[in-house]
């Protein structure tokens, strides 16, 4: 396929979802689509702007071939829209919210996907995710041990530091983006 995809991984509570939100303006201007994951957890949940559905939706969603991406974590499933295809087709980048664990099956569907890890300092990572109100004490213990166990970094994932000011980590991915040449054209570059 001609575009790129850019897959962003990092524990719960590295900050994805704030990154990509406080990038889009300037990703959408430069014609990457930043892609909305499918989640099986409630609608009412605070965090990542997702499309929540039923497990057994999901499922059924599973069944019709309507994810790229699927894969099951913290109790949850998430899927990544199939529709990223089209826009890769076209050349576009486009950017998702991935896995660290999923990471070898993205590789093998999309060999010359970008891996970004977005790091945080545990201390940070813990705090973040109290912070959040999300969920129970044991279930924020299970997700750092996983991210524990998720920590060794795979060959060719590059690493972007996300413990201090949010605006700093959206410079870095825009930085790296464009030295890997994943950053399109803005619109107005493309009309002349």
């Amino acid at each position: 396929m001609p575009g790129r995809l850019v897959y962003l991984m990092g524990p719960s509570g590295s900050g994805k979802d704030s990154v990509m939100a406080a990038a889009r303006t300037t990703l959408e201007r430069h014609h990457v689509l930043v892609v909305r994951r499918v989640i099986t957890r409630s609608a009412e949940a605070k965090g990542e702007d997702a499309l929540s559905v039923s497990p057994e939706r999901f499922e059924q969603l599973c069944a019709e071939g309507a994810f790229a991406l699927h894969w099951q974590a913290n109790d949850l499933s998430y899927g990544i829209p199939v529709e990223i295809d089209d826009a890769l087709r076209q050349g576009r980048t486009v950017l998702v919210n991935g896995s660290r664990a999923h990471l070898a099956q993205a590789r093998q569907r999309y060999p010359d996907l970008l891996a970004i890890l977005l790091t945080v300092e545990p201390q940070v990572l813990r705090q973040r995710l109290l912070s959040r109100g999300r969920e129970p004490l044991e279930a924020i213990e299970r997700r750092l041990a996983r991210s524990r166990e998720l920590s060794q970094q795979a060959p060719g994932v590059h690493l972007l530091d996300n413990s201090a000011r949010l605006i700093d980590a959206v410079e870095r991915l825009l930085t790296l983006l464009r030295e890997q040449g994943a950053l399109g054209t803005t619109e107005s570059h493309q009309a002349s």
